[in-house]
């Protein structure tokens, strides 16, 4: 579809803003206190990884655009020129914002007996065994590389850290640049013995502090420390005859990509700096220097310190009670009712458990399966390969093109192949972004389809931090709808005649925009009109000018937005009706969830509730096999609108609210103090209950009423 013309400023945010200002909230939450110390840490250090996957992809596509001459427009009609300029400011006072707080965060540690300490501030024992330790377990892994005619600047690979030195040699006092790649293997932060408590010493301050050992005989006169981030996107070729092929030579170019960012510590000479941005060709990478912490991810390390203290109490997800009921027996539980698991309150075992069973189950005869993401240790791939052995038919659809899983998706479809299973790799133009599973089974010489419909991946790890969905259900129409998303992505057959499901790249997105045009219909003839809509980013220009529409027509909308929002709210004449807020917390609000009034106030039985695997952006409606799918099982229906949906819409404790000039402003909770998150770690989940809780009520949430929701 071709692209919707820009909205302009005064419709729309900056993408690449919103994103930053996403980042800004991530940012934030490590300076609140109400969570426990090493969490706020933990949330310093996604910030500083979220910038950096932001600048190799983000920015890196728009540098390519500038580089090319691409005049493309962005949704508030830029160009990726006069974006370049405040996308950097932002992100430099991002940066600066995440040093000040790493320094109240350093401080609030040492108080809990946990330091990273400079070299000057050891203790004797301390010195003597850090002496030791990096002549033993360092220094055999170092190799100082020489610059010079006959030393050519080596290649560095992306995120590396190196530190370069300017040193004097011999008698003569010969001037000599070295360069050290300080390897991966290494630890950021090595743990000091000898004191009391967690002590660590950053490893760059630990081999600067060792030059004699490095460098025997030299003299310093003056050393850095750089860091960069190279462009990490992979370009598709419309014409590449082998998909897996153009892919590995593709992640080894990836790997060499051009350098965008390029970090310095503030102490680096000037001439180091133009020597590194000569020998690595980066005269338009966007440079940062710092006088604090370089590589703020790296601070990851620091938060596995054994201080459960110092964490958030842990919690155990709860299996859903109906599957304990059938014995554990997985498909009795879902001929019996439909139901939804709510992640990560409720365990991910439950979906890994209905592949298991279908594994060794005789009477399954069929699997099919996506997988976009699936972790590096995958129990999904261990039960799929088990059924293959076992002698089923098994189908996995393994998406190569999810950015930065490419080559464990590669690793993963070597094994499933292996292993027996049909490995199809979807599209050359597309993704595939809907997470299904099928189960064929033979049951009274017929064939019964079980089905699972996810909003989130089908990945153990994020399964227990994401907040996601997981629909099961033995619907005779889900399950022809399934196979018609299966035999799209395997034999590029168009699904005709779908009955539950709405599939995108061809017609998920007129499907959204005549439910809203249905809210227009009802606010026009007097009667209750709403939205309510939770999702990761809206940047669809179409989409949002739909809802400015129905803005206007008197429809009331209500938006959870977690990260990127291009919509203005709040606007007179424009979207006077329309809320966004963002969750930011102790999990990553991930589910898709789409609500319709259909004619009565919110919430009521005959909304339309829907469950999906797409954000509102062109790359899901236009580029990517994504689906949508109506909850029509009371119990489903109501968990979803009147425990989910409403907990999201009430929560005061995480919440921002998105105000019509951009800015963000934080919840404040007043005397009804409402966290959605330790609401679900506490409460149970109305599906798939079963009888066991039954004397257990759930506490009933209410919403005030707004307009016509």
């Amino acid at each position: 579809m071709t692209e919707a013309p820009p909205l302009g400023a005064d419709k729309a945010f900056n993408r690449e803003l919103s994103w930053l200002a996403f980042n800004t909230r991530v940012l934030e939450e490590a300076a609140n206190p109400a969570h426990p110390l090493l969490e706020r840490l933990r949330f310093l250090s996604i910030s500083g990884d979220n910038l950096d996957e932001f600048f190799m992809t983000r920015v890196a596509g728009l540098k390519g655009q500038q580089l090319r001459g691409v005049e493309e427009l962005s949704i508030d009609g830029l160009t990726a020129s006069q974006q370049l300029g405040p996308i950097a400011a932002e992100a430099d006072a991002l940066v600066v914002a995440q040093q000040a707080e790493w320094l109240v965060l350093r401080e609030a540690l040492a108080e809990n007996d946990i330091e990273v300490v400079a070299p000057d501030a050891l203790g004797k024992d301390e010195a003597e065994w850090l002496r030791g330790h990096f002549r033993e377990q360092i220094l055999p892994v170092l190799t100082p590389q020489a610059i010079d005619p006959t030393h050519p600047f080596p290649f560095i690979p992306n995120k590396a850290f190196s530190l370069v030195f300017l040193l004097k040699r011999g008698r003569r006092k010969e001037p000599v640049t070295e360069l050290l790649m300080i390897p991966s293997t290494l630890p950021r932060f090595v743990e000091l013995k000898g004191g009391e408590g967690h002590r660590f010493i950053a490893i760059e301050q630990a081999i600067r502090a060792h030059i004699d050992q490095l460098f025997p005989g030299f003299e310093a006169r003056g050393s850095g420390a750089f860091r960069i981030l190279r462009d990490s996107d992979i370009e598709l070729d419309d014409e590449a005859e082998d998909l897996i092929r153009y892919f590995r030579s593709a992640i080894q170019r990836r790997r060499r990509g051009r350098v965008i960012r390029l970090e310095f510590s503030a102490d680096t000479p000037p001439e180091l700096e133009e020597m590194v941005r000569t020998g690595l060709s980066a005269k338009d990478a966007l440079v940062n220097e710092s006088s604090g912490l370089i590589g703020i991810a790296d601070l990851s390390m620091l938060v596995e310190v054994d201080r459960p203290d110092l964490k958030f109490t842990p919690f155990t997800p709860r299996l859903p009670e109906r599957i304990a009921e059938h014995d554990g027996d997985i498909f009795a539980a879902i001929r019996a009712k439909d139901f939804i698991i709510h992640h990560p309150y409720e365990s991910f075992e439950a979906v890994v458990g209905f592949l298991r069973q279908a594994a060794a189950d005789p009477d399954v005869v069929a699997i099919k399966q996506t997988l976009y993401r699936a972790g590096k240790q995958s129990a999904i791939v261990d039960a799929l390969v088990a059924a293959a052995e076992a002698g089923k038919t098994v189908t996995a659809v393994v998406e190569i093109k999810a950015r930065f899983d490419e080559e464990q998706n590669l690793l993963w479809a070597g094994r499933l192949e292996r292993a027996g299973v049909q490995v199809i790799y979807g599209f050359v133009d597309w993704k595939t972004h809907a997470k299904v599973s099928m189960v064929i089974r033979r049951e009274g010489g017929a064939l019964r389809t079980y089905c699972h419909f996810g909003t989130g991946n089908y990945h153990p790890v994020t399964a227990r931090i994401y907040t996601d969905l997981s629909f099961f259900t033995a619907s005779r129409r889900a399950a022809r709808d399934a196979a018609k998303l299966f035999n799209l992505t395997t034999g590029y057959v168009q699904p005709k005649g779908l009955e539950l499901l709405t599939l995108s790249p061809r017609g998920l997105r007129e499907r959204m925009l005549s439910l809203i045009d249905a809210e227009i219909a009802s606010a026009r003839e007097g009667r209750p009109a709403a939205v309510w809509a939770k999702m990761n980013s809206l940047t669809d220009r179409l989409v949002i000018a739909k809802l400015y529409e129905a803005s206007e027509a008197g429809v009331s909308i209500d938006l959870i937005v977690r990260g990127v929002c291009c919509l203005r709210p709040g606007i007179a004449g424009l979207s006077s009706n329309i809320r966004v807020k963002s969750i930011v917390g102790r999990f990553l609000e991930h589910s898709r969830i789409f609500v319709f009034a259909n004619g009565h106030r919110l919430p009521n039985r005959a909304a339309r509730v829907y469950i999906s695997s797409a954000d509102w952006m062109p790359r899901n409606f236009d580029r990517r096999v994504e689906y949508l799918l109506p909850l029509e099982n009371p119990t489903v229906h109501a968990q979803v609108l009147d425990q989910v949906m409403i907990a999201n819409l009430i929560d005061n404790e995480q919440s921002w609210s998105l105000e019509s000039d951009g800015s963000y402003v934080r919840s404040v909770p007043g005397k009804r103090h409402f966290n959605l998150h330790q609401y679900f770690i506490t409460n149970p989940s109305l599906s798939g209950r079963g009888h066991s809780l039954a004397g257990k009520a759930v506490p009933k949430l209410r919403l005030t009423q707004r307009g016509g929701a």
